[in-house]
């Protein structure tokens, strides 16, 4: 681990991976619970967790670098967020070619594997969600898209996501949802938030009906 110092009011701790991550801010939020810690964030990252708005950098790195590695996260709890999800994006037959199964497949594989938001960024509301495989790790698109429709569900390197806004974006497309991912006025804001457990439950399209 190497210790950070980030401006006059925060810290980063480089990490050597996602799992060092999810320990790390764990013992982060449970040592500021306890009174332990002074910092007004503390957050996420693939790699690193940043701890800003603290009063002394200095003293902080100190404190952080006297402690011993956390224990590894506690595995997900709390409530589960089921977000469906209508899996019909455009590149839901490459992903089913990369993964050497049918769309089918990929509907069950993701529909059926818990998920979990390892961190935030890119927009407002946009949660990285990892469980899949390392194996099922698809490749961004080599153009990335103009635009790419609010909700559309998406595969990039070893990540889901699931686009909160209008957006370019250079992620395999999916699905899409109807939930909203960002709300302002709502406490918190972003739906999705580190820790959250997720599932992308398919969603079966409403029968069109026929006219007499």
């Amino acid at each position: 681990m190497r210790i950070l110092r980030v401006g006059d009011h925060a810290v980063l701790l480089e990490l050597a991976d996602g799992d060092e991550v999810d320990a790390w801010r764990a013992e982060l939020m449970r040592r500021r619970a306890a009174g332990e810690l002074r910092a007004i964030e503390i957050v996420p990252g693939a790699r690193t967790v940043l701890l800003d708005g603290v009063t002394d950098v200095a003293a902080t790195a100190a404190l952080v670098g006297g402690w011993g590695p956390p224990p590894a996260a506690a595995p997900a709890s709390g409530d589960l967020i089921d977000i469906p999800v209508e899996y019909d994006g455009e590149d839901l037959a490459d992903v089913a070619t990369a993964w050497g199964t049918d769309e089918a497949g990929v509907i069950e594989r993701l529909s059926g594997t818990e998920l979990r938001v390892a961190f935030c960024g890119f927009s407002p509301g946009w949660g990285y969600l990892t469980g899949l495989p390392p194996e099922l790790a698809m490749p961004r698109l080599d153009t990335p898209r103009q635009r790419v429709p609010a909700g559309s569900v998406a595969l990039g390197g070893e990540y889901v996501g699931i686009y909160p806004t209008a957006s370019p974006g250079g992620w395999r497309l999916v699905g899409h949802t109807d939930v909203t991912l960002f709300d302002v006025t709502a406490d918190p804001p972003a739906l999705l938030t580190p820790g959250k457990r997720v599932r992308l439950v398919a969603r079966v399209p409403a029968p069109v009906e026929v006219g007499a």
